[in-house]
């Protein structure tokens, strides 16, 4: 079995106008964290959008976006091309892949670009769902359940949340980085400092395993318990061969 050496997923979110695309609600905030082998880069994305329809009433609590600051942002369509360049053909990451996903169809199709397949992302939702059975797995909930600090985040924010998501999503599969705190606490900044995790970290190995390590650890998944945990290695080994062809 050949090995990716550069497996590149993209942490995705989006704050909307509201719950439903169909009803014509729009994107407002979309933001990108860049993964590469599961690590954190420092590469993002961010960007507003003026969604030519007014805020409802919850999602304005929520993020704290205002019509008001909306209205010089730029049009998707003044974004997409650039949005698209940045995720190119990468593994999107999202938390509720569906309704994200919906959304950023909606979009592109009202512009004639390609579309995004659901079945291409990784859902973390649906993840959580299976490594907590029974538990709430929301973002919220889950940084708890992984200790993750969330006081960067006063509001709902595409990029804020993608941190953490981030965060969450190395935890799931298994590994966790140092927790991310933003510099003089503004949640909005790109600039962002590690502090020490009560988890030690280990740096990314700068060479792949052997095929007799991949072996090995096979056969271990073998003598696993737990059968849904194994089949998400599997699709996750299928996602990494899909990206090389």
């Amino acid at each position: 079995m050949t090995i990716s050496k550069n497996i590149r997923e993209i942490v995705l979110d989006t704050e909307t106008t509201g719950l439903n695309p169909e009803d014509g609600d729009r994107i407002v905030d979309i933001g990108c964290v860049e993964l590469i082998n599961h690590i954190q880069t420092g590469k993002v994305y961010q960007t507003y959008v003026n969604p030519k329809k007014l805020m409802n009433e919850e999602a304005l609590r929520i993020t704290g976006i205002t019509n008001d600051f909306l209205l010089d942002k730029p049009l998707f369509e003044d974004i997409a091309d650039e949005f698209l360049d940045f995720v190119k053909d990468s593994t999107l990451v999202i938390h509720n892949a569906k309704f994200d996903i919906d959304f950023l169809n909606t979009e592109l199709s009202r512009i004639g670009k390609p579309l995004f397949k659901l079945e291409d992302a990784v859902d973390t939702l649906t993840l959580a769902k299976i490594k907590f059975p029974g538990s709430a797995v929301n973002l919220d909930a889950l940084c708890r359940k992984f200790e993750i600090d969330t006081s960067i985040r006063v509001t709902h924010g595409a990029l804020v949340d993608c941190y953490l998501l981030a965060e969450v999503y190395l935890n799931l599969l298994g590994g966790r980085q140092s927790n991310l705190l933003f510099e003089n606490g503004n949640p909005q900044s790109n600039s962002i400092k590690k502090t020490s995790s009560r988890h030690k970290f280990r740096e990314a190995r700068k060479f792949f395993p052997t095929d007799k390590e991949i072996e090995a650890h096979e056969a271990f998944l073998q003598t696993l318990n737990n059968p849904k945990w194994h089949s998400f290695m599997e699709n996750q080994k299928k996602q990494s061969i899909n990206q090389i062809k």
